[in-house]
C-alpha cells in the first residue's frame, strides 16, 4: 500500500507541475493490467509552443527531483514537439497540439481508465490524511 500511495503522490507532483506551467488538456491514463503497457500510468498534456513544452518538462523534472526521483529516460527535449519523461511506474508525455492530435495516445490506449487531475489529487490528499498518525493542529485565532 505504501508504494501505491507513494506513486499517487509522485503522479500528483507531476500533474501539479503541468498545471503550474499552464499545460493544456492534462489527462491521466491508468493502464490496465495485462494491456501490454510498460507502465502503470500515462500523464498526457499539451503545450502551445516549444518553449512552453520545455518549461513544463523542466518543472516536472524539478518537482520530482525534489522528492528524490529522476527520469529513467528523456526523449524529444531539444525538438520540443513531444517530450517523453519515463519514470518507470508512469510516463509523462508533453506534446505540441499538432503532435498530440497526430499520435492520439488517448485513442491508442482507449481501454485505459481516464482520470481527471482533480480526481488523483483529491484521492492522494484523502489517502495522505487517512494515514497520518499526527493529530490535526488547532487553528490559531486572529487577535
Amino acid at each position: 500500500m505504501a508504494k501505491k500511495t507513494n506513486l499517487k503522490q509522485q503522479l500528483s507532483q507531476a500533474i501539479g507541475a503541468c498545471v503550474e506551467k499552464k499545460a493544456e488538456d492534462v489527462a491521466i491514463l491508468e493502464m490496465e493490467k495485462g494491456s501490454g503497457a510498460f507502465t502503470d500510468y500515462f500523464v498526457v498534456c499539451s503545450g502551445t509552443n516549444p518553449r512552453q513544452i520545455q518549461a513544463i518538462s523542466d518543472e516536472v523534472e524539478q518537482r520530482l527531483k525534489n522528492v528524490g526521483m529522476h527520469p529513467a529516460h528523456v526523449e524529444g527535449y531539444k525538438q520540443a514537439d513531444w517530450v517523453l519523461l519515463d519514470y518507470v511506474d508512469f510516463v509523462v508525455h508533453v506534446f505540441s497540439q499538432k503532435a498530440r492530435k497526430y499520435y492520439d495516445l488517448e485513442r491508442l490506449w482507449k481501454a485505459a481508465r481516464r482520470l481527471k487531475p482533480s480526481e488523483l489529487t483529491a484521492r492522494t490528499s484523502r489517502t495522505r490524511n487517512e494515514h497520518t498518525s499526527e493529530a490535526p493542529r488547532p487553528r490559531r485565532r486572529k487577535a
